[in-house]
């Protein structure tokens, strides 16, 4: 059976004709609203909270974000979908936007961001001048920069294989993301896969790492295999190389950098 991302671009496939299919479908409003859930599960969040919901479809997902008591903002590329949540008065802002141009909102908007079936349309490109990785590098980007510090992101998503499990969970890490993986049903056809990331530390979600949200779940196991840093921390690089790369991510995570100069990272002579 075709994937629906292999058929056409997503704001050509969901028409008039399958957005109202896809709403009106009681297997997928069940599927639907189940992985909303489980996404606020491993969010954990403390109180109500602002919440992205990206690649918002028609809506589904915000009816569960409002019957939790959160306000959320709502970005597709889909003008069909948009149109059937604007019918069905859906309470969140919505915006018509391609994620794979970015997240076009001001550093720090958001509390936490969630995504159901939709980060893995990113994978596709429409045309030879667009790549998947330029996509990603740039929605990752984007959405690292809109969420708060100590912000969460839980984003559902289908990978056709591990080539697009990587570069998916690749280019988050690459953004400054800590990020971790969890699977639900694996290795049977009702698998579900959840990329879990957190934006640095600070705000209510602080000192809360991505396995404290998960550990203890029932049928979780953890397996934590991340690397420890070390002391040396510049990996041989040179002073001008290391202050370069932290200015670049800084500049990702919306922050004011200086610009750089023919003096950048030059060590002073010491004058007698």
């Amino acid at each position: 059976m075709s994937r629906p991302e292999d058929i056409l671009p997503p704001d050509l496939f969901y028409n008039d004709g399958e957005s109202k299919k896809y709403t009106t479908s009681s297997r997928i409003q069940s599927i639907q609203t189940s992985m909303t859930r489980r996404c606020l599960e491993l969010l954990d969040l403390p109180s109500s909270s602002f919440i992205l919901d990206i690649g918002c479809g028609s809506g589904l997902s915000g009816e569960i974000l409002d019957e939790e008591g959160h306000t959320w903002v709502g970005m597709d590329i889909a003008p069909s979908m948009l149109a059937v949540a604007l019918d069905r008065d859906t309470t969140g802002d919505l915006l018509l936007a391609d994620m794979g141009q970015g997240v076009p909102f001001r550093p720090g908007t958001f509390d936490a961001a969630v995504s159901v079936s939709a980060v893995q349309w990113l994978c596709n490109a429409e045309s030879s001048d667009v790549s998947p990785q330029g996509r990603l590098s740039r929605f990752f980007d984007g959405l690292y920069a809109s969420l708060k510090r100590g912000g969460k992101a839980v984003l559902q998503f289908y990978p056709k294989n591990e080539l697009q499990r990587t570069m998916i969970t690749g280019a988050a890490v690459k953004a400054g993301f800590g990020a971790g993986l969890l699977e639900d049903d694996p290795d049977t056809k009702n698998q579900k896969l959840y990329l879990v990331l957190t934006v640095g530390s600070g705000g209510e979600l602080s000192g809360r790492d991505i396995t404290d949200s998960v550990r203890g779940m029932e049928g979780v196991e953890v397996l934590d295999e991340r690397k420890r840093h070390t002391a040396s921390g510049r990996k041989g690089e040179s002073t001008k190389q290391w202050i370069m790369r932290k200015k670049e991510r800084d500049r990702r995570k919306g922050k004011v950098v200086k610009k750089d100069s023919k003096y950048t990272g030059r060590k002073r002579r010491i004058a007698f």
